[in-house]
């Protein structure tokens, strides 16, 4: 078996998805893994640390998307031009092509708490990157994690719906509307509260 395989990383994942829904994520080797892909398990590790990085080695690259569309926007533009122009960025990774492989890893994450747990890790990094990139913008902290966690929250808002679409709608009028969304209903934080009526 040749050592090197063109778009071995793809195959390799989209083998991997399919046996986690086929079998599931427990049930599944890397060794069948590689197997369903025509590799090797060593060419499989030089792709991905271990089978969890399959569902979730792209979020080191929405990280990256994100932190640098922050600090790429303009020297004067707002927190809010901030986050449309990250959630806008991830229009990159976020491609109707590769919708059917984020269905797939929805259904797998869903069906395994620990693969729940580790996502909300790779989220809580995330959010600490945007953070982080909005910080050397000269924001101040709690406002940096304030506008870093809205986005994430408009992110995921904005690929649920993304993910109900047709299939070939883009992402970034979804991450638009949801934080748009967002920010209408924390303005309603500051008015008087209808409950008390």
């Amino acid at each position: 078996m040749s050592r090197w395989a063109p778009n071995a990383r793809d195959r390799l994942e989209n083998a991997a998805l399919d046996l986690f829904v086929e079998n599931g994520y427990e049930e599944t080797t890397v060794a069948q893994i590689a197997d369903r892909a025509g590799m090797n398990r060593a060419t499989f590790f030089r792709h991905f640390a271990d089978k969890r990085e399959v569902l979730f080695g792209g979020e080191d690259v929405l990280a990256g998307l994100f932190a640098d569309a922050i600090r790429a926007a303009p020297p004067g533009a707002t927190l809010t031009e901030c986050l449309q122009a990250a959630l806008a960025a991830a229009g990159v990774a976020m491609t109707p092509q590769l919708r059917p492989a984020a269905a797939r890893r929805r259904l797998v994450v869903a069906a395994n708490s620990e693969l729940q747990e580790r996502g909300l890790l790779k989220h809580a990094r995330i959010t600490k990157s945007v953070t982080a990139a909005l910080r050397e913008r000269g924001t101040d902290e709690l406002t940096a994690r304030l506008g870093a966690e809205t986005g994430m929250l408009a992110f995921s808002v904005a690929f649920e719906r993304w993910m109900k679409a047709n299939d070939d709608e883009p992402f970034p009028p979804f991450a638009d509307a949801a934080l748009s969304d967002l920010q209408a209903r924390a303005a309603e934080l500051v008015l008087p509260s209808r409950l008390s009526a």
